[in-house]
């Protein structure tokens, strides 16, 4: 059965870019909490080649299981990077500290409000590209050494994210 080993491999490279993404965010905030944002932005990049290419993976296999380690993978990455340049940044950088704040509380947000639509049967589209953007972004504003403006910049624009998901379901709901 050919088709049984290709699906093996493919889970197996999706398995290795969540573990190179979730270890690449574990450097970056290691490297946040001590002060070297720079170096931070360069590990959420290689976190984020990690997590969007086993995304693509996943939603090209269409398998549930894989689609639910990638989306771990995803929170366990916004959760100790967002946490941790909040951490690191909450004595001389408050807005950059709220800004990572926000983008956290709404990355889990919309994360939340895709996973219960798919579990109440809806059709909430789900692609790589919001998570690109975002992750591409916190490591240009890290590595440019630029985290108030650009974190607040990030909460806004995971509001706005959490606020299409929302919207999402809702129409889905009227349907």
């Amino acid at each position: 059965m050919a088709g049984d080993g290709t699906g093996r491999r493919v889970r197996g490279w999706i398995g290795l870019g969540c573990a190179l993404a979730v270890a690449a965010g574990l450097a970056a905030a290691w490297w946040a909490i001590r002060g070297e944002p720079r170096v931070a932005g360069a590990a959420v990049a290689l976190a984020g080649v990690g997590l969007v290419a086993a995304r693509a993976l996943a939603a090209r296999e269409r398998d549930a299981r894989a689609r639910l380690f990638v989306s771990l993978a995803d929170r366990a990455v916004d959760g100790v990077v967002l946490a941790a340049v909040a951490w690191a940044s909450r004595d001389h950088e408050t807005a950059a500290a709220a800004g990572a704040l926000v983008a956290l509380g709404a990355s889990f947000l919309a994360a939340y409000v895709r996973a219960r639509g798919e579990a109440l049967g809806y059709r909430v589209p789900e692609g790589t590209g919001t998570r690109a953007v975002q992750l591409a972004w916190l490591a240009a504003v890290l590595a440019a050494g630029q985290v108030r403006w650009g974190l607040l910049a990030l909460g806004l624009w995971m509001l706005v994210v959490a606020g299409v998901r929302v919207s999402q379901v809702a129409k889905e709901e009227r349907v």
